[in-house]
């Protein structure tokens, strides 16, 4: 009988998954240097969560299932909604700024394709409580942080207002249904789709001069220089002049953090309703039709689930669309730093005290345990691209020594059992 993993997963051997732990350490690294804290949610949740956040139509996107107590149960598909049930639950009257972050492995069931896989994983963030461009600013230098330690070069941010083309849609009081309609064609991105639905045969909105604004809005791509031509455009419509004041304290709030990567980009929005601030995404071109790497911005989805009115600021990096994204992995670490290995069956045991000593003093350390004959042992060691042989013999032994033997550069030297860890880690 022949088993094989599910479709849409995937097995990650040695190398690869201490690549993935290096890139999420150092995501980590810098998370915590913004004094974010981690927080970890369960792997599944109430259905309903995630219908409450976005409608029914999810579950044909879900592993859903009933438990033994016939309650509606789902893989989660994505953490800001449990983010959102956590902080309900547990950190309500916690002061605020919130700074968390997560990483996890989330489910689709949907067709697995290039770059998109049934179970992937999240690293993201929210910050709670601090809905200001500042705040703002800072979730994004953040994530501009991680992009430029990750060593990835070709990443592009763009950031656009959401409430600008709310305003809009209040000026001309278009209703919710066909906002929403609307806000869903301009999150796929196909502007030509959208010229079509605004100014087609069968237009979505009835109205010659909010379509005309809108298609020339979604154009607007550019530098922080652009500010002026959207003031230009939509200035005069009273209900977008708080916005775009915003976008200008945006602006110069991440020129403070000396953020200049970064595009205006009046066509990305988020398709849901509770995005009630800036939104981004991250793209890398060389991925093609999967170079969104990040999407985020402020939204209200707190209130959705029963809670008060607290906006939060979030993004999530979709970490194996990250891994793609690094080209040239670093070169790795040896995984272990020594390998003691007895010259003969009188230093067998006396080997793994040594190899227990070294473990406790803070030294990688693996033990012969198949008892090869030397000279296949040191290829052994040598295929493992280990650093160190610490060579037990019994004549080194009785002097409380032992032989360490550099495999790169094949020098030995005796060395005391005393400070044989403090001489490894020296030269590592």
């Amino acid at each position: 009988m022949e088993f094989n993993r599910p479709r849409g997963t995937r097995d990650f051997l040695f190398d690869e998954m201490r690549e993935r732990k290096r890139v999420e350490n150092i995501l980590r690294d810098v998370f915590q240097s913004y004094a974010f804290q981690e927080i970890k949610t369960p792997m599944f949740e109430e259905l309903e969560l995630f219908t409450t956040k976005s409608g029914e139509e999810i579950v044909d996107q879900l592993y859903n299932f009933k438990d033994k107590s016939n309650r509606e149960i789902t893989l989660r598909p994505e953490i800001t909604a449990p983010v959102a049930r956590l902080y309900l639950n547990e950190l309500t009257k916690t002061a605020k700024p919130i700074k968390l972050y997560y990483y996890g492995s989330c489910f689709r069931y949907e067709r697995p394709q290039k770059g998109r896989f049934r179970q992937f994983w999240q690293f993201g963030c929210e910050l709670i409580g601090a809905r200001s461009p500042d705040g703002e600013a800072e979730v994004l230098s953040m994530c501009n942080t991680s992009l430029e330690r990750l060593g990835i070069k070709t990443a592009e941010i763009h950031i656009n207002h959401l409430g600008i083309i709310r305003g809009l849609f209040k000026h001309f009081d278009i209703d919710s249904d066909t906002q929403r309609e609307l806000m869903i064609i301009i999150d796929k991105g196909d502007k030509d789709l959208l010229k079509e639905s605004l100014i087609g045969e069968k237009p979505l909105i009835d109205n010659p001069e909010l379509n005309a604004v809108l298609i020339d809005l979604i154009d607007m791509v550019g530098n922080k220089n652009i500010i002026k031509n959207i003031e230009d455009l939509v200035g005069d419509y009273e209900e977008t002049v708080d916005s775009i004041d915003e976008l200008k304290d945006l602006i110069k709030a991440l020129d403070s953090y000396n953020l200049e990567n970064y595009k205006l980009n009046l066509g990305v929005a988020r398709g849901l309703d509770y995005y009630t601030g800036i939104v981004f995404e991250v793209y890398i071109p060389e991925l093609g039709a999967q170079k969104q790497v990040c999407g985020g911005g402020t939204y209200s989805l707190i209130k959705i689930f029963g809670g008060d009115e607290v906006e939060s600021t979030g993004f999530a990096f979709g970490f194996d669309r990250l891994m793609n994204a690094i080209k040239e992995p670093e070169v790795l670490t040896p995984y272990i730093d020594a390998y003691v290995l007895p010259i003969n069956e009188e230093t067998h045991f006396e080997s793994f005290t040594i190899a227990t000593k070294l473990r406790n003093q803070g030294v990688k350390t693996e033990v012969d345990l198949s008892t090869r004959k030397f000279k296949k042992a040191l290829k052994h060691a040598n295929k493992l691209k280990v650093p160190y042989v610490v060579m037990v013999g019994k004549r080194d032994l009785d002097q409380g020594s032992v032989t360490l033997k550099n495999m790169y550069s094949g020098e030995q030297e005796i060395v005391s059992v005393n400070v044989l860890a403090d001489t490894i880690k020296k030269h590592l």
